[in-house]
Order: structure tokens, then C-alpha cells, then sequence
């Protein structure tokens, strides 16, 4: 089931602020966010990293309108090559499920790689 989501700024890279969120078929907590022409991978870090933990600041969370952890939905950008798939765990896409408000955050003095391994499971 894809979900509308808007971003009160773009997620880098991309531009406009409605995105379609949309489930990879076969793939398990894997996402691909589509809007204006442009499209990102996104693992959904619950399922793929259960460890990654990050804390957002109380201007992300108020940004967001999170009124509780579990209404956040927290995605990596996946990053597929030839020697494998990297995820960007400094800058996660967090999205509201109570509202579809979502938005790309950097992460504060947390020591987070832009580009971490995933590993194959």
C-alpha cells in the first residue's frame, strides 16, 4: 500500500514536496519514494538495521509533529552498486505515520557514517 507523503523541504537531492512512498514487491522493508520525476531506495530501518537507534533533535520532532516514538517511521537511503548496497545512516528520512509528514534529517553530534555497509542477510 503506497502512502502520500509531504516534505516541508525536499529530501536532498530531489525537488517538490509530495512524494509517493510505495513497497518493493518480494522485497521486505524496502521503499522507493517517488515525486517529481526523481526516485529514491529506502530500507526501512526496523526491519534492516533493528540496532540503528538514532535520537532527532526537539526541532526535527517538532518539525514532524511526532507525538511518540512509535508514530515515526524511520527509512536509510539505500544506495545500490556494483560492490554492494550502502545506507546513509547520518541523514535518515523520518516520516510521521499519524500525519505523512515526513523529512530527511541530519543527525547532531551522533557519529553516524554517510555511507555504511549493509550487510547481506
Amino acid at each position: 500500500m503506497s502512502i502520500d507523503v509531504t516534505f516541508p523541504t525536499p529530501p536532498f537531492g530531489l525537488t517538490g514536496s509530495a512524494f509517493t512512498l510505495t513497497p518493493v514487491s518480494g522485497s521486505e522493508g524496502l521503499f522507493t519514494l517517488v515525486g517529481d520525476g526523481s526516485r529514491l531506495f529506502l530500507l526501512d530501518a526496523a526491519v534492516h538495521l533493528p540496532s540503528y537507534a538514532p535520537v532527532l533533535t526537539a526541532a526535527q520532532v517538532e518539525l514532524l509533529g511526532l507525538s511518540a516514538p512509535e508514530d515515526a517511521m524511520l527509512l536509510v537511503v539505500a544506495n545500490p552498486g556494483a560492490d554492494g548496497t550502502t545506507v546513509n545512516l547520518l541523514a535518515p528520512v523520518v516520516v510521521n505515520a499519524r500525519t505523512s509528514v515526513g523529512a530527511q534529517v541530519i543527525l547532531e553530534d551522533q557519529d553516524f557514517p554517510l555511507r555504511a555497509e549493509l550487510a547481506r542477510r
